[in-house]
C-alpha cells in the first residue's frame, strides 16, 4: 500500500522525524495485520517459485555458454590438424586407413558445428577475412576475395579463425 503522508527527509526537527516513522511502522503493521494469512503465504510461494525459476534458467543458459566456449576451445586446438589434413588432400596423400581417419575426424567437427569457409569471388568482410595481400583490377567493382590462404572456421555463425586471403581491389 502506499502511504499518503511519506517520510519527508527535510522535516525540521529530529522528532518530527522519529514521529513519522513510527507512524509508517505501525500503518505497515496494521496492513499486515489486515492480510489474510493464506493470500500472504500465497503470494510469498509465487514469489519464491518466480526466483526459482528465472536462477533455473539463468543456470541452463550459463551451463549451455560453457559447454560451447569448451567445445570452441577444443575445435580451436584442432584447427592445425585439419589444416594439415587439407594440405594432405591437396597432395593426395590422403589414401587407405589415414584417409578414413580423416574423414571420420572431419565429420565429428562438422557434427559439433564447425564449419569451413574459404570462397573466392565473395566480397571481402574484415570480421571474417583477413587480408594478406592487395591487387588491383578493373574487372572487379568492389573489394573481393580473390584467392584463399587460410580457409576460415565458424562454430554456430561465430568465426573463431578468420580467412587469410588475398583481395583485389577496383582500379
Amino acid at each position: 500500500m502506499v502511504d499518503e503522508n511519506p517520510i519527508d527527509p527535510a522535516a525540521s526537527s529530529e522528532e518530527e522525524l522519529a514521529a513519522a516513522v513510527e507512524e509508517a511502522l505501525a500503518d505497515t503493521a496494521e496492513d499486515i495485520e489486515n492480510q489474510d494469512p493464506v493470500a500472504v503465504l500465497t503470494n510469498d510461494l509465487q514469489r519464491l517459485q518466480a526466483d526459482f525459476s528465472n536462477y533455473r534458467k539463468r543456470v541452463d543458459r550459463e551451463r549451455i555458454a560453457a559447454h560451447e566456449l569448451t567445445t570452441a576451445s577444443v575445435l580451436v586446438d584442432l584447427l592445425p590438424v585439419l589444416d594439415d589434413l587439407d594440405r594432405a588432400a591437396q597432395h593426395n596423400e590422403l589414401t587407405g586407413g589415414f584417409k578414413a581417419v580423416a574423414d571420420r575426424l572431419i565429420a565429428i567437427t562438422e557434427k559439433l558445428g564447425l564449419t569451413k569457409f574459404a570462397d573466392t569471388g565473395v566480397a571481402f568482410d574484415p570480421n571474417i577475412h583477413d587480408a594478406i595481400s592487395h591487387e588491383t583490377s578493373a574487372d572487379v567493382t568492389e573489394t573481393t576475395v580473390t584467392k584463399v590462404l587460410q580457409p576460415g572456421y565458424r562454430y554456430k555463425d561465430r568465426p573463431i579463425r578468420v580467412a587469410m586471403v588475398v583481395v583485389t581491389d577496383p582500379e
